[in-house]
């Protein structure tokens, strides 16, 4: 389950005014650090001089601009993952204050209103670090070629007007499609384990991530082509039998996609498959 220093309720939720907001404070950042792969991990903390509506990426700019910590000593500036800076690219994952979440929409006026609050940052556990809070996400896109997440068409040029589909299937498939491959939910999954060796990648747990955007294609109407060569690979080891229903990755998606409904919907239908593979031998 979710630590019980995790908040039920995501900060996108929130609507109470901010205790902190229309104030620039002190915060104090507590940064794990680590200069390469296989290089040893540590602790640095520094001050930042914030101001009403900054996000992380702003203060963590900030610590860039003047590397220096609390004890006065000059270090490298802090390295990070980012993009977009409007929760769309999913670069921008960390942990914050024991929580996986997007960094670009943590704002400091809710997770630290306080003159001299204290915001303790880590890379994902579930990756490799690159160095400090940036992380390698390869094996999560080596995931979604496993199950072929993509829609096959037959050159570039124009088929004319594509099958119709319902709006009930539209309004589904709209949502499952702004998974923005950010990890978040691989990160909270116990049984999605950290594993730096590529070679073990196709044998271990897929994730939500991958199982909802199966379920994604698999509804759209030319997608759907795929269907049997993505069940077929999500009946093999590290598919959705896995999955051990914590229920943590539904809780810290930031964009709110019914994971545990994917799941389930996945389940059934690789139920199905085998069933149907068993009688007909197809």
């Amino acid at each position: 389950m979710v630590a019980d220093n995790q908040p039920s309720a995501d900060n996108a939720q929130e609507t109470s005014t901010p205790e902190g907001s229309g104030r620039a404070r002190k915060v104090r950042f507590r940064i794990k650090r680590c200069e390469g792969p296989g290089k040893p991990v540590y602790w640095q903390t520094f001050v930042v001089q914030t101001e009403p509506g900054a996000n992380i990426i702003s203060c963590l700019q900030k610590i860039a601009e003047h590397p220096v910590t609390v004890e006065g000593e000059r270090t490298t500036p802090v390295t990070w993952d980012s993009g977009c800076l409007e929760e769309v690219c999913g670069a921008c994952t960390m942990v914050i204050n024991g929580r996986v979440r997007q960094s670009c929409s943590a704002l400091i006026d809710r997770i630290a209103p306080n003159d001299g609050d204290e915001v303790v940052l880590e890379p994902m556990q579930k990756f490799p670090v690159v160095r400090d809070l940036w992380v390698d996400r390869q094996r999560m896109f080596e995931s979604l070629k496993k199950i072929n997440a993509w829609v096959p068409i037959d050159g570039t040029y124009s088929l004319g007007a594509g099958p119709k589909e319902s709006p009930e299937t539209q309004a589904t498939r709209y949502v499952l499609s702004t998974c923005m491959s950010c990890g978040c939910c691989l990160d909270a999954c116990p049984q999605y384990l950290k594993e730096e060796d590529p070679a073990k990648w196709d044998s271990s747990f897929i994730g939500a991530a991958a199982l909802s955007q199966a379920r994604l294609f698999n509804l759209h109407e030319t997608g759907k082509q795929g269907r049997k060569d993505r069940l077929d690979a999500l009946m093999g080891p590290g598919g959705v039998s896995e999955c051990g229903n914590a229920q943590n990755c539904v809780k810290v998606c930031p964009k709110h996609i019914p994971l545990t409904e994917s799941i389930a919907a996945i389940g059934r239908a690789v139920t199905v498959h085998s069933i149907a593979k068993w009688f007909t031998g197809k």
